[in-house]
């Protein structure tokens, strides 16, 4: 396919994606929702930056992140030295995660933690489990086995840290798998399982987002205990007030240079390492390689847009619908349009494309990318309405996830592998930019207006986002599997009633 056709191909799944939404936000700020026109023009531009940037993105990312994930990982695991992958995979997943802008994001919201300390022991977290993924791909563990025994540690350590600190730190499993490093990991993973040759490679594929979720929350939460942080109000940032069309620019502008700096950082460790294995192996041609090069632009171009786009323009239109919808005398109804927005802004996540298509690629079809995103939709529309109920009642975040978790455990027993590794992976994917940059200032913004507490209350709805996606996904897988068994058994019958015809009874049939 040629790039005009991708580009083409891609233009239409963005609109596809992303005009919902805009809908849904154009139609509240006309009826139910007022909001001052400077926030409304600060939203469509960032709409626009939106559209084009995930447009580059998507297209960048099939031509580039893609196949250098999928080559690191097959050509690390071809040394078959088991001490350097491990030393490679550690040093990757390190780097990786702390170039990743998300975490500086988080770094800033956490209390009495500094700065530094945080984003190194999350960046040891995630590069850990990335080791620990890799090892049980390679010796075919059990996914379902790993994930019970990481997440009974988690939630045993959640009695010995402050509840202030809770949400942040498992909004902190989500926050830390961003746009750029899911891709890259998730490709890594096919790479490695493509030199397997079993019949459990695919299913083993997946799981490595997965388990680089976890890294994150066990590092934080070890964190809270020993440094024990106070209670701390959150200070919602100032919306911004445009007068005219040069302030509106300005404000773009000014934020631009910023993220052109964060994605540079992201993306250089990526292409670091790409470069040094492809010396070693020099197996790509000229031509492959310039594709690839052209296709890092892309995706370089499409995150600073995107990013930019949905920092400075959703932020502020997120936060004041929220305080709106809830000043209303019927606040309740913050939460059949939360889920909503829910039902059709995951769609717009950059990794949820990447996501479903690699999953319609590896099962062949089976696995269709419509299914997976209806079933990513519902989760995180029902997510969305949790958290809701959160900001209105003010319930411990705890009475969600410990019940959410316990289901997407048990059901990781009942289903196929494939979807359990799947499932688990979405979490992470589902829980990216558009969360952090609409539905978490969503969500401030009520919290605010209802004068509840914006640490516990506000904060999670990133956590709960990654939980749902987790339950009906493998819902999917188990319905999947109930389908198998009736047809494998309506198979059996027909071959046997056929064996009592003669062979001329079969013609005329």
């Amino acid at each position: 396919m040629s790039i005009h056709s991708k580009f083409k191909e891609k233009l239409s799944e963005t609109l596809k994606a992303v005009f919902p939404i805009l809908a849904i936000v154009l139609i509240l700020c006309f009826t139910i929702t007022p909001i001052p026109p400077s926030i409304l023009m600060t939203f469509l531009v960032g709409a626009v930056m939106l559209i084009v940037g995930m447009l580059f993105f998507n297209v960048g990312v099939e031509l580039s992140m893609t196949p250098i994930g999928e080559r690191t990982g097959s050509i690390i695991t071809k040394s078959k030295n088991i001490f350097i992958v491990i030393l490679i995979t550690f040093i990757m997943g390190f780097v990786i995660t702390i170039s990743e802008p998300d975490l500086q994001v988080l770094a800033q919201q956490v209390p009495s933690i500094p700065n530094l300390t945080l984003i190194l022991a999350v960046a040891i977290g995630v590069a850990v489990f990335l080791v620990l993924a890799v090892l049980r791909m390679l010796f075919s563990i059990p996914l379902s086995y790993l994930l019970v025994a990481f997440y009974v540690i988690v939630f045993g350590l959640t009695p010995f840290v402050s509840k202030d600190f809770l949400a942040i730190a498992f909004d902190s499993g989500g926050v830390t798998t961003g746009p750029m490093t899911v891709p890259f990991i998730m490709a890594f993973g096919i790479g490695i399982s493509a030199i397997r040759s079993d019949r459990h490679a695919e299913d083993d594929s997946f799981g490595l987002v997965s388990m680089c979720s976890i890294g994150p929350i066990l590092a934080v939460l070890i964190l809270g205990m020993i440094y024990q942080p106070e209670s701390a109000e959150h200070v919602s940032e100032s919306i911004p007030v445009i007068n005219d069309t040069v302030e509106l620019g300005k404000l773009f502008l000014h934020e631009l240079p910023e993220y052109m700096k964060e994605m540079a950082l992201s993306i250089l460790p990526i292409v670091f390492f790409f470069g040094v294995f492809q010396l070693i192996s020099r197996d790509l041609n000229k031509r492959t390689l310039i594709k690839i090069g052209v296709g890092v632009v892309y995706t370089y171009v499409g995150l600073v847009l995107f990013l930019t786009g949905v920092n400075v323009g959703f932020m502020p239109a997120g936060n004041y619908l929220g305080q709106t919808i809830a000043g209303l005398p019927f606040a309740w109804i913050i939460v059949p349009i939360g889920m909503l927005i829910g039902y059709f802004i995951v769609q717009a996540e950059p990794a949820v494309f990447v996501l479903t298509k690699q999953v319609e690629e590896m099962t062949s079809g089976a696995i269709s990318a419509k299914a997976m995103g209806a079933s990513l939709s519902i989760g995180v529309s029902l997510s969305v309405g949790l958290a809701m109920i959160r900001v209105l009642t003010g319930i411990s975040i705890l009475y969600f996830l410990v019940p959410g978790y316990l289901v997407a455990l048990v059901l990781t027993f009942f289903v196929p592998k494939i979807f359990t590794a799947i499932a688990f992976d979405s979490g992470g994917v589902a829980s990216g930019p558009m969360t952090a940059t609409f539905l978490l200032p969503f969500a401030m913004g009520a919290c605010e207006a209802l004068g509840g507490n914006i640490i516990t209350d506000a904060f999670g709805i990133v956590a709960m986002v990654a939980m749902t996606p987790l339950i009906t996904i493998q819902i999917m897988g188990l319905i999947f599997r109930i389908k198998e068994r009736k047809l494998s058994k309506a198979v059996v019958p027909a071959v046997e009633s056929i064996d009592t015809y003669d062979d001329m009874e079969i013609i005329e049939l």
